[in-house]
């Protein structure tokens, strides 16, 4: 290309820039923002959509380089980029004296792996930042790409995150140790004059996604449209599906969120969906990567054994709700607060189902979860055993409060 021809190219993308960083949030930064090593040369940030992978990149462009001729941000689905290529982009960038390419939503450009390693192994010294669905992983690079890449993997809101954005209250991330130990005073100081059972109902139902702040009466419709788009755009591409076969997800998806608790029978399932067991299966498996739901082992049977699991929850109650709005009775309690606790400790620690209690952390820690009016009676006697009680604002004992799990990140 011509360097009339280049420069013509990159101010056409230098335009789609500006545009895109405008009115960037700068004030609220996602937990995974402080523990991405950001000196790596190369990063890749994979989460669910709506996490917030792009609003985080963009806040990193903002406080490192804040000027399109040292950084560039591009995303893959946008039609001048994919006609032009980003190989062909970086190249011309890199001439033209930048020191750095972000490339957003990369999974939606074709061979994405070949030519990211291409621009890594070509331009050495200069730094790619990218980010992708988590059901990128479902395709198998042909590019070994982890050993040049760091990765880091986004989740969605943790209820103190929620606090943070939607309140304004911040507090710090909390150990498993310190809830443990010190639960009484901490959830003494969260409860001591402000509503945080009111708070913590909020989030359950609307609070997982960063998309809140753009209102509560679109949120469930755009939390549908996000599930919509995962089924039919990232599963059903990564997993190269026939369109016929793609309802099929969302029954599934309706099967667990309707089913009370839901018992996983492969054989049951495979005779009232229509398919056999090996597509139960991988349709399993591609709902689990791509964040829709919680694959859970039984103890001692291996971390999230998505090909046999035991137990199967949603990703986070907000997507229960989403799908089976009877959640909000107080007979569907138990799911919701099930579901928010694993969501919550699988994002850090080990969670397998207990052969004692409900589950146990870390191959250590055994809890029961409940209401208010939960006693230990399962659990009695049983060594470092806890109940995670919803509908209480302070704890006593080996009784904490539910919602303190959500200090976990």
């Amino acid at each position: 290309m011509s360097g009339e021809g280049g420069m013509h190219m990159l101010e056409e993308l230098f335009y789609i820039h500006r545009k895109t960083i405008e009115d960037v949030p700068l004030k609220f930064k996602r937990y995974l923002h402080g523990e991405i090593d950001w000196n790596s040369f190369h990063v890749c940030i994979t989460g669910y959509r709506g996490t917030g992978k792009t609003t985080m990149l963009l806040q990193y462009y903002a406080e490192k380089y804040n000027d399109v001729e040292k950084c560039l941000y591009m995303s893959a689905d946008n039609v001048e980029v994919s006609a032009i290529g980003i190989f062909r982009i970086a190249s011309e960038y890199f001439k033209f004296g930048g020191e750095a390419i972000i490339i957003d939503e990369i999974h939606k450009y074709p061979e994405w792996e070949r030519e990211l390693k291409n621009i890594i192994d070509t331009f050495k010294g200069k730094r790619v930042l990218v980010s992708g669905s988590s059901s990128l992983e479902l395709k198998k690079g042909k590019a070994d790409l982890s050993r040049r890449v760091a990765y880091y993997n986004l989740k969605e809101l943790s209820f103190r995150e929620y606090l943070e954005l939607k309140e304004g209250l911040v507090f710090p991330v909390l150990s498993i140790d310190e809830i443990l130990r010190h639960h009484v005073k901490i959830s003494g100081e969260l409860a001591k004059g402000r509503p945080i059972l009111k708070y913590f109902r909020n989030y359950l139902a609307t609070g997982a996604y960063p998309f809140i702040m753009e209102g509560e009466s679109t949120y469930l419709s755009r939390l549908l449209n996000v599930i919509e788009k995962v089924i039919y755009e990232d599963i059903a591409v990564a997993g190269d599906m026939k369109q016929s076969n793609i309802p099929v997800l969302k029954k599934i998806l309706w099967l667990i969120a309707s089913s009370v608790p839901f018992q996983v029978n492969i054989d049951k399932m495979s005779r009232e969906l229509g398919i056999s067991k090996e597509y139960v299966y991988n349709y399993l498996e591609y709902l689990d990567r791509a964040g829709m739901i919680n694959s859970i082992a039984s103890e001692g049977r291996g971390y999230r054994l998505v090909r046999k699991p035991s137990k199967i929850l949603m990703a986070n109650s907000n997507i229960l709700f989403a799908v089976n709005s009877s959640m909000m009775s107080e007979s569907e309690r138990g799911t919701v607060r099930e579901t928010f606790f694993v969501s919550q400790t699988g994002n850090r620690f080990k969670t397998t189902l207990s052969d004692e209690g409900d589950f146990k952390v870390n191959d250590r820690y055994v809890f029961e979860i409940g209401g208010p009016g939960k006693d230990d009676s399962q659990i009695r006697g049983v060594e470092d055993s806890y109940i995670a009680a919803d509908g209480i604002e302070v704890g006593f004992k080996n009784k904490i409060p539910l919602y303190l799990f959500g200090f976990l990140y």
